[in-house]
């Protein structure tokens, strides 16, 4: 009923009214913005993901694989899988033109680790980045609805005893008014707590892969070996020629 739409809410409402729908409004913007923009990410990343560990490794030697992954993505920023070689890379030459002076504080493998567990730290905050603001409204949206809806019917409240008239017909249609607002934070709220579960899933999925890489990069730094096919579906660590 037209008596009973947000357009007829918005032209009877007064400030309070008006200011809690437009917040409403700006929150279902931002958490379905958010929403596209990280599920298109990680549908990026899925499609890297199922290509970049199996191409890397299964490439000739350290700088083919490197290429390979930079021909999947250039920039190390939009790639971490690209972004973790880098790093594992930069630690382990970084540690050879310091050994006089980090052999007896920090060996090699905790120095590779430790660099390659600060990117994946950065890699995996920026998996998560959004994903508070879509918890923040999905657990908000509801409760400023309802405050829209306790504001509406106060408002009736006040309208119905100062003109004295008690009729269902007095009483329905404000009161309707009103439950409209809860409608519409559960209107926010619910697509908003939805996508929050599906990017976390996808988003644990994907950190698990990360992990795997690192754990083979780290092996690959250290003992100068790299991972390859056993020939039964599994990996092993094989020496790398010099």
């Amino acid at each position: 009923m037209e008596s009973y739409s947000l357009a007829h809410v918005w032209a009877q409402g007064d400030f309070v009214t008006r200011a809690i729908a437009i917040v409403l409004l700006t929150m279902s913007l931002v958490s379905w913005s958010a929403m596209a923009v990280k599920g298109w990410n990680i549908i990026r990343l899925r499609r890297l993901s199922r290509n970049a560990e199996r191409e890397f490794w299964h490439s000739d030697d350290f700088a083919s694989g490197l290429d390979k992954l930079g021909e999947t993505q250039r920039s190390a920023n939009d790639n971490p899988y690209l972004a973790l070689v880098l790093a594992g890379q930069e630690a382990a030459d970084h540690h050879k033109r310091t050994r006089p002076h980090l052999h007896d504080q920090l060996d090699i493998s905790d120095w590779i680790s430790r660099c390659l567990k600060d990117t994946m730290e950065n890699r995996v905050a920026h998996l998560q980045g959004g994903l508070g603001a879509l918890a923040s409204i999905g657990s908000t949206a509801p409760f400023i609805g309802l405050f829209g809806t306790v504001w509406g019917i106060h408002r009736a409240l006040l309208s119905i005893g100062a003109s004295g008239a008690a009729s269902i017909d007095q009483i329905a249609g404000p009161i309707g008014e009103a439950l409209v607002m809860t409608a519409f934070g559960l209107v926010v709220a619910i697509p908003a707590v939805l996508g929050y579960n599906a990017l976390t899933r996808s988003n644990k999925v994907l950190v698990g892969s990360l992990r795997r890489f690192a754990h083979g990069l780290h092996a690959y730094f250290v003992t100068g070996a790299r991972l390859a096919s056993t020939g039964t579906g599994g990996l092993r660590l094989a020496a790398r020629a010099n």
